[in-house]
């Protein structure tokens, strides 16, 4: 054992070097991993990793526990983005209802369809402006149907597919019903994003359970490892190691089943399609 944890540090702190000497140079000496952890550089990422499973090792002695202290390192950016994920969800889903009612109350102060898509353009919810200035930035060189088909695209969102899918309509029909149209839609997906909230609600209740249980052990067995190392040598064996793999095991298919039944689906999307009379469905 105490030959592997030799050769675990050895490992780890060469690592360490090579790492850092490319960060000063500037090279990337491996492939992006953009699809562990996105947003955050290559470099970045494999130093974290080997930092952890070295502390792990040099700690504990133990190399399953360096193993998972690289796994934690490289999971949590996903585990603790996604409360913001949820909420991103919900407020881009109420700023689409938003917008819908916009547009409808432009309308009913007596201006076209385009005049009212400009005018909520400029005065749209945050959350989507972006796409909505876009929107309005294509308007110049392409028609309004065409804009409003790119606009779906870019909001890729099932709930704006109902709004895009309206507004093409009535783009080649009269839309002499839009206004209570859009209203109605504005209604129903309000009404969803409070289903989901009542949904998230009860689910906290579960999650702040599984972080009191994943909190508690952590606690105590950094209290044994201090103060009552004895009772854990237990571990210091392959035998032991592979019990803690077990441990380990569990948690992490604990964890995995949590954020994966967590998870609210939504509805799979509809793109706008033209059959032969010109209507979108």
């Amino acid at each position: 054992m105490n030959a592997l944890v030799v050769v675990a540090l050895g490992a780890g702190v060469g690592l360490g070097l090579v790492l850092l000497f490319a960060g000063w140079r500037g090279h990337a000496i491996v492939p992006s991993m953009r699809w562990l952890v996105p947003s955050a550089r290559t470099e970045v990422v494999l130093a974290w990793i080997a930092a952890a499973t070295a502390l792990g090792i040099a700690i504990t002695g133990w190399p399953v526990a360096a193993l998972a202290s690289a796994a934690l390192v490289w999971t949590s950016p996903r585990l603790t983005s996604a409360r913001h994920i949820r909420e991103d969800a919900t407020t881009r889903t109420e700023a689409i209802a938003s917008w819908a009612e916009m547009i409808r109350d432009n309308m009913a102060g007596s201006a076209g369809l385009e005049q009212a898509l400009l005018a909520s353009t400029r005065v749209g919810p945050a959350a989507i402006r972006s796409e909505l200035m876009r929107f309005a930035a294509r308007l110049d060189r392409m028609s309004l149907t065409d804009a409003l088909v790119r606009l779906g695209e870019d909001l890729d969102h099932p709930s704006a597919d109902l709004i895009v899918v309206s507004l093409v309509n009535a783009t080649r029909m009269e839309a002499r019903e839009l206004g209570p149209l859009l209203g109605r839609l504005s209604e129903a997906i309000r009404g969803d994003v409070k289903m989901r909230l009542r949904v998230e609600v009860g689910r906290a209740r579960i999650r702040t359970s599984a972080r009191i249980v994943i909190a508690t052990t952590a606690i105590t067995m950094a209290f044994l490892f201090v103060f009552s190392r004895r009772l854990l040598e237990a571990y210091d064996s392959p035998t032991g190691q592979l019990w803690l793999v077990l441990v380990a095991g569990v948690f992490a298919a604990g964890g995995w089943l949590l954020r994966t039944y967590g998870a609210i689906d939504m509805p799979e999307r509809f793109t706008a399609r033209g059959n032969s009379r010109g209507v979108v469905r």
